[in-house]
């Protein structure tokens, strides 16, 4: 009975120590041997993008995948590597797609538009 009275306590007393712990993460990485800049522009980075959109970004991450893979296929990042099978690669694969067609639309306006273009293949150089 003592210890859960304890336990029940300290659970009160410490509950508000949560949101101060949060602050920790940059401090702990020093201990950890990690880079403690690194770990202080990631959780300030975090910050600025939940308060300036109030999502975090791994709840922009999420959303990325379902606007761009809204049936949830799933499919590999690696071909010769099953794990990687995810509806994350279906997304990247899909807008890697649509912006491959685009830089393939956006190059050949630019070579109809091109003069010097039309002097190569009117002098034989290029035939395309």
């Amino acid at each position: 009975m003592k210890k859960i009275l304890i336990l029940v306590l300290l659970t009160l007393i410490l509950n508000g120590c949560a949101n101060t712990l949060a602050f920790l993460g940059p401090a702990s990485s020093v201990a950890g041997g990690g880079n403690i800049a690194q770990s202080a522009v990631s959780s300030a980075v975090s910050y600025g993008v939940k308060k300036q959109t109030g999502m975090s970004p791994s709840q922009h991450a999420i959303a990325y995948v379902q606007k761009h893979n809204p049936q949830n296929k799933k499919e590999k990042c690696l071909e010769f590597i099953d794990i990687t099978n995810t509806e994350v690669c279906a997304a990247f694969k899909e807008n890697i797609s649509k912006t491959t067609k685009k830089i393939a639309e956006v190059k050949n306006s630019i070579l109809d538009k091109s003069k010097i273009e039309d002097l190569a293949k009117k002098s034989g150089i290029v035939s395309r």
